[in-house]
């Protein structure tokens, strides 16, 4: 059985709404996480939609800050950079977190923002989900080009790539694992599957998150790589607060300011949880029951770090406690 794993989510994205884009205080959060027992830090992605300093470089930041947690991406939108640019910062950043890394990656968040920025560094976002897996592909590629009878050229629809040998290597040989951000559709559980090793979506229905971690067992198995060759995750926000009102105040301003959207919005497409600490473990152990193994938790507010405390010592346990006795091949939902 894959042991539960909880990580936290650094808050980039929440600097930059206030207006500041200091690394120490994300080196501090860091440190913290650790040390309260997080078993991961992770940090998004983005240009000029939800600005924040660039993921790869903070990660490697906070990986040399750090010695055992493991840092990710949650999630990168590998479009926005040269697919070769792309394959070299992970492999510079595998030396610094060496098996500690794992990237979860994004085709691009259905939004007009999103597609502004795709234009704005002439990524087409037409057509970006098949060049999410094609760009996967040529990084995996590059990442064993080196070893003896390994391909050192890529040929493929959108890119194409020679002397891929000439890159540095990772720290761990093929590579980071690649986990894909993504919903329940067909197309997502079937791509998952076959070509990911984790599936990190933000699924607001607990039954449908059940369902859907049982088709990728099933459609791993039958792909030959076994039923749990898939990692279940989730990406899930919590806001926590004694009072009920008060957290859902709290998360009502965060996402107006994350988003520019309603938390009634937002909820239909992405997971949120508010109250206590309690409440919020018992919502997360919902999706544990369901069969998640890897929680990324994002803290709903823009000033996090107070919230950080009480969940490591109130919610990590209870979720914890409910992983030690569920097995991912439940049938529960």
């Amino acid at each position: 059985m894959t042991s539960l794993r909880i990580g936290i989510l650094l808050p980039t994205r929440e600097q930059a709404i206030n207006g500041t884009y200091a690394a120490a205080p994300l080196l501090d959060f860091a440190r913290q996480a650790e040390a309260l027992g997080f078993d991961s830090l992770w940090a998004g992605d983005s240009l000029t939609a939800r600005p924040r300093l660039d993921p790869l470089v903070v990660l490697s930041a906070a990986a040399a800050a750090t010695t055992r947690i493991s840092v990710g991406t949650a999630a990168l939108t590998p479009a926005l950079r040269h697919p070769l640019i792309g394959a070299n910062m992970v492999a510079s950043l595998s030396h610094v977190a060496a098996d500690r890394l794992v990237l979860g990656l994004g085709s691009g968040f259905p939004m007009a923002e999103t597609e502004e920025e795709f234009a704005s560094v002439g990524a087409s976002f037409q057509g970006r989900v098949g060049r999410l897996d094609e760009i996967t592909a040529l990084w995996r590629t590059a990442w064993r080009s080196g070893e003896e009878g390994e391909p050192t050229e890529f040929q493929g629809k959108f890119w194409q790539a020679e002397n891929l040998d000439r890159l540095p290597a990772p720290a761990i040989p093929g590579g980071p694992p690649l986990w894909l951000a993504g919903s329940d559709t067909p197309k997502v559980l079937a791509r998952v599957a076959t070509r990911y090793d984790g599936w990190l979506p933000f699924l607001p229905d607990v039954d449908a998150y059940a369902r859907a971690r049982r088709r990728i067992a099933e459609l791993a198995e039958e792909a030959g790589r076994g039923a749990e060759a898939v990692v279940p995750a989730l990406y899930a926000t919590v806001t926590v607060n004694a009072s009920e009102a008060a957290a859902k105040a709290e998360l009502e301003h965060y996402i107006s300011h994350y988003y520019g959207r309603s938390l009634e919005q937002m909820s239909s497409i992405q997971a949120y949880a508010w109250g206590s600490a309690e409440q919020c473990a018992e919502w997360l152990g919902g999706y544990v029951r369901a069969g998640a193994r890897h929680l990324v938790v994002r803290i709903g507010s823009l000033d996090p770090e107070p919230q950080l405390k009480e969940i490591a010592e109130v919610l990590l346990p209870a979720v914890r406690a409910l992983g030690s006795s569920t097995t991912v091949g439940s049938t529960q939902s």
